[in-house]
């Protein structure tokens, strides 16, 4: 079967799911029809296929899960939302007049991030935005973006990127899930199968999917609180709190070793 081709498909989706919230974007609805619904398509490796609304990433607080208020509450100083998105959190920030960064690897998002009135912006991975001279002292990683850890390889050069970006005391606020509580055999089999091929039972292998285009196949990690833990030995972060009040998701607050 011909492979779909690679592109900007979180940005495409977000596009479309601005302009069917909005009415307006880059591809406004035409003639008042109903809209589609924008879909995005998650494809793990397995051969499990899970569809979601992406409306909920343009989700106003009043719609929020009660785990992203108390994380916002937790901010401080000069804020780098690292996987910004349409800016769903960050918007907010700035309008309780906080200093906010917003970070993202998708073009097509960062450009709905700035339409909904997002000043600062960055298209960038974080490993090149290491080298900036900018520093921050609060990094986010909200929903569920503690999977942008990846794997054990990678999570202590994602971890020691963040540490060259940041100001002394800095903390990161991470919402991760963890995928042990499941009694779905299609789960419980993935993760067996993970650890027989030496990896966290909760690492994902997954691509994203929308209309016809697809992402290059990537890493995305769910793990529990000890297993981020045993990801933080060794690097420049130590794990202060965590809050678990809407398991299976937590919050984890890291702080920057002195």
């Amino acid at each position: 079967m011909e492979q779909p081709p690679i592109g900007d498909v979180f940005g495409e989706m977000i596009r479309d799911a601005y302009a069917v919230r909005t009415g307006v974007g880059p591809r406004p609805l035409a003639g008042g029809r109903v809209p589609r619904p924008v879909i995005e398509v998650i494809e793990r490796d397995d051969g499990l296929i899970n569809g979601a609304p992406a409306d909920h990433y343009l989700g106003e607080p009043g719609e929020w899960q009660p785990h992203d208020h108390r994380a916002l509450r937790l901010c401080r100083g000069h804020v780098l939302d690292i996987g910004v998105g349409a800016g769903r959190t960050a918007v907010e920030l700035q309008r309780r007049g906080m200093a906010v960064t917003g970070l993202d690897t998708s073009a097509g998002a960062i450009a709905v991030a700035r339409q909904r009135g997002l000043r600062d912006t960055v298209l960038n991975t974080v490993d090149a935005y290491a080298s900036a001279s900018a520093r921050y002292d609060t990094f986010l990683l909200l929903g569920n973006n503690l999977g942008l850890l990846e794997n054990a390889e990678r999570a202590p050069v994602f971890l020691s990127a963040l540490a060259r970006l940041a100001n002394p005391g800095a903390r990161i606020i991470a919402q991760g899930t963890d995928p042990y509580g499941t009694t779905d055999p299609v789960h419980v089999s993935y993760h067996r199968r993970n650890r027989e091929r030496g990896r966290l039972g909760g690492q994902l292998r997954l691509r994203l999917r929308y209309r016809l285009l697809a992402t290059e196949w990537f890493d995305y990690l769910n793990c529990s609180v000890p297993e981020l833990e045993a990801l933080l030995e060794g690097t420049r972060w130590q794990l202060k709190t965590v809050d678990a009040t809407d398991r299976p998701y937590y919050l984890a607050v890291m702080e920057l070793r002195e």
